[in-house]
């Protein structure tokens, strides 16, 4: 179903307010050399729920700073709260995922780059999960 203006708008305002809490708080644990970015916020229907991708560079920092921020999500949902208490009546409650298009992008063109062509031989990449 197609998003709403209102779940758009909605949408924007959170990505931008989650992304600096986020950068706010991995400057204040003096945590370097991760770059945590909001790529994507979907609301639903009934402005209760907002699902936040993240993409998180390296990649292989992703689980533990997944598990970091579900550590201190009422925090974070706090802080968001504040800063849109003149936009939103009420805070939706906020669920957080991994973006992994970029990495999947990646594995595709370096398998086409490569010896092995997921083209001639799809069983070469892994399957996506759909969320």
């Amino acid at each position: 179903m197609e998003e709403t203006n209102r779940q758009k708008k909605i949408a924007g305002v959170l990505q931008r307010d989650i992304a600096d809490v986020i950068q706010l708080a991995l400057r204040e644990a003096g945590v370097s050399g991760i770059l945590v970015s909001v790529t994507k916020v979907r609301v639903t229907t009934d402005l209760s729920v907002s699902k936040v991708y993240l993409s998180v560079f390296p990649h292989k920092e992703a689980g533990n700073i997944l598990k970091e921020i579900n550590a201190v999500k009422s925090q974070i949902k706090h802080q968001v709260a504040q800063r849109t208490k003149n936009q939103l009546r009420k805070m939706p409650d906020v669920e957080y995922f991994i973006d992994d298009s970029l990495e999947f992008i990646e594995t595709i063109e370096k398998s086409i780059k490569g010896d092995e062509n997921p083209i001639q031989n799809p069983d070469l990449l892994e399957k996506r999960k759909k969320k």
